[in-house]
């Protein structure tokens, strides 16, 4: 069997080591791998615990050769976290072997075992393989991922991989300070007409450790790359890559490059690198994409702490680029207008991941000339506020609610779980070009795997009955059978959407008469805006029982989509879920899914839309590029498809102080325009 004594089933697992009694992802994983932790001396069918090759690690393998007892070695799988654990990050993954560390070549490993005799040339695997490299450039997802948006190297360099001093994976991979010499020898002399670019370790960056390389190394045409970018980005850029036993090597060959290698790191010795130490052992020619499988899908255990339990390679990647994403966006920090007194905890929760605190104004009169982004409620972005702001230098984001917002209502103080942060306008908006019509202008480009994960996510909505905000429902009336039903669902008429996204069609009651005269023989089915219903804001339709053959309150909108043939709308979002569901959608404005192709549009849409979307491409680009979730369980950046188990389930937390608040919110309801 590859992989040495697999065939052994976990049971006790004794330690000697704090680390592995904390809780924390490791403890988790090897819990959920079947092992049962203890302290003590282990019997003749326990196993012990070590990390690594830490100096913590001795006291198991003296037990070990005391009580003639297997080891089982743990560490860090390849994708880790956003930051390093020394910054207290949690992981993502680890490697339980039972013969050796894929770091240490002076035994075989469990990983080297797969590379040698694994079944790893299936098509369906490379296949998998192949996908999974393509998803770790899309998101640009190494082992550590707190990345910055650097301004790179010009393109042709040589890059030189540094790494931090008497790592295991040097010590232990047959290399030492003399390697990093030789190494940089080596590519000034391969390529004496060429930029030397050295690349520094994140560990190095964060000030946890020292590395090889410093100023001191650096010449005419050699420079020290101290930023924290994206290896893939490095890449794309550089010419050649030459590294000692840096996970960047096994990147750089997933990346295409033949990495010149110094040590004898686990993806040396397959016919992939140029290596300058000979690994007798490894015969086997492997492709990359080989090389991946073995690495990344059989050896690694990988672990979802969002649903708390071992997961495969995709989901990690979807969970990682989440948290990756909220850090990377948020590392500047914000100062924020125009929020709510009441929202104001849950953004410090949503956007915990910025990096200087993320501090609220109270209005124009109080903007500095701050060195972060302003974050503003798009719809109370004022031109008083919008010239003081563009005056800062700074960016200015426009930030809504998401669409598949929560289990109740905004206007009863029930926090999203998605939001939309916008660079260049807002979606609701068509006068001007947004994030989200950029992407959707983009998503015929869209690969085949980011549309089987569109496609899963919509069916996943549909089965759970998905809409924005999940409310309670009464039953639907019966409605008579064999005449075409039309939904028409009310707005909010002082929305953002109706003053920037209509013409002459501006009141649910003009809707409402629009689509009676154009389907005389339809039933019209006219349902309130839950915000209108709870008498929060406007948009009541005194006579809508004159013009409608049929007024539904206080129904779930995805029993009457499931029920309808059509949808008649301002710029409601109900048309977007009416599409998910295959209805055909009429457009008297332009929302954000008009106009490509999808709609009946009787508005005029911009000229900027101008490519035909599937409805799995729109999908992508509105469900998951371009808002961001947070997962109120964890207090984690989470992907889509956490909130819609999240939503499912209908087991959402909510804090005491806003159910209070939002009772007392009923009293006024009348009194709503004053106080909103």
């Amino acid at each position: 069997m590859a992989r040495g004594q697999e065939a052994l089933p976990p049971g006790d697992l004794f330690a000697y080591s704090a680390g592995f009694f904390r809780r924390g992802h490791v403890r988790r994983i090897l819990e959920l791998s079947g092992y049962r932790l203890r302290f003590g001396v282990p019997s003749h069918t326990g196993e012990i615990a070590v990390w690594g090759r830490t100096k913590y690690a001795r006291r198991g393998h003296a037990v070990a050769r005391w009580r003639d007892a297997r080891l089982l070695t743990v560490e860090d799988a390849f994708l880790r976290s956003v930051l390093p654990g020394r910054s207290g990050a949690g992981g993502m993954g680890a490697v339980l072997d039972r013969s050796g560390i894929f770091f240490d070549t002076n035994v075989p490993s469990d990983l080297e075992n797969i590379l040698n005799q694994g079944d790893l040339f299936r098509p369906e695997k490379l296949a998998r393989a192949a996908r999974g490299v393509e998803a770790l450039r899309q998101a640009g997802l190494s082992k550590y991922n707190a990345f910055s948006q650097a301004v790179l190297p010009e393109p042709g360099f040589v890059l030189i991989i540094d790494q931090t001093r008497n790592d295991a994976s040097i010590r232990f991979g047959g290399a030492d300070e003399n390697s990093f010499r030789s190494m940089l020898t080596a590519a000034r002399a391969e390529h004496p007409d060429a930029r030397i670019v050295i690349k520094t370790h994140p560990e190095t960056l964060a000030g946890h450790r020292r590395g090889y390389f410093s100023r001191q190394d650096c010449d005419k045409r050699t420079e020290l790359f101290a930023a924290s970018v994206s290896p893939w980005a490095l890449f794309d850029r550089a010419t050649a890559v030459y590294c000692v036993t840096s996970q960047m090597g096994f990147e750089a060959i997933l990346a295409g490059h033949r990495p010149h290698v110094f040590g004898r790191p686990f993806y040396a010795g397959w016919g992939l690198s140029e290596d300058r130490q000979a690994i007798p052992r490894r015969a086997r020619s492997l492709s990359s994409e080989a090389l991946f499988a073995g690495a990344m899908l059989d050896y690694a255990t990988w672990y979802d702490p969002y649903r708390d339990r071992l997961c495969d390679f995709e989901t990690v990647v979807q969970n990682l680029a989440a948290q990756a994403r909220a850090w990377r966006e948020d590392a500047k920090g914000y100062q924020a207008f125009e929020i709510r007194l009441w929202k104001r905890r849950h953004f410090r929760h949503f956007f915990k991941d910025a990096g200087p605190r993320l501090v609220f104004a109270r209005g124009v009169e109080t903007v500095p000339s701050l060195p972060r982004p302003a974050m503003v409620w798009a719809g109370k972005l004022s031109e008083e506020l919008a010239t003081h702001l563009s005056a800062t230098g700074q960016p200015v984001l426009r930030v809504e609610d998401g669409f598949l917002r929560s289990r109740g209502l905004g206007a009863e103080l029930v926090p999203p779980l998605s939001m939309v942060v916008d660079d260049l306008g807002i979606y609701y908006d068509p006068r001007h070009e947004s994030r989200l019509e950029r992407s959707l202008a983009q998503a015929p480009g869209l690969s085949e795997t980011a549309l089987n994960r569109a496609r899963e996510l919509r069916l996943r909505v549909i089965a759970a009955r998905l809409s924005k905000y999940n409310l309670k429902s009464q039953e639907l009336p019966d409605f008579p059978a064999g005449r075409r039903l039309i939904l028409v669902p009310g707005q909010v008429e002082d929305d953002a959407s109706i003053k920037t996204g209509t013409g002459p069609v501006q009141t649910n009651r003009v809707l409402l008469q629009h689509a009676r005269a154009a389907n005389p023989d339809a039933i019209l089915l006219f349902k309130p805006h839950p915000d209108v219903e709870a008498g929060l804001r406007a948009g009541a339709v005194e006579d809508a029982a004159t013009l409608a053959d049929f007024v539904v309150k206080n129904t779930d909108i995805t029993d009457l989509l499931d029920t309808v043939d059509e949808v008649w709308t301002m710029t409601s979002l109900t048309g977007f879920e009416a599409l998910l569901r295959g209805r055909q959608v009429t457009c008297l404005g332009a929302p954000f899914y008009a106009g490509w192709g999808l709609t009946r549009d009787l508005f005029p849409v911009p000229g900027r839309r101008d490519v035909t979307l599937s409805l799995d491409q729109m999908v992508h680009a509105v469900l998951i590029d371009y808002p961001r979730y947070f997962d109120p369980v964890t207090g984690l950046a989470c992907p889509v498809e956490v909130v819609v188990d999240r939503l499912a389930a209908g087991t959402l937390p909510r804090g005491r102080a806003n159910r209070a608040l939002s009772k007392l919110q009923g009293v006024f309801a009348s009194f709503a325009p004053v106080w909103r």
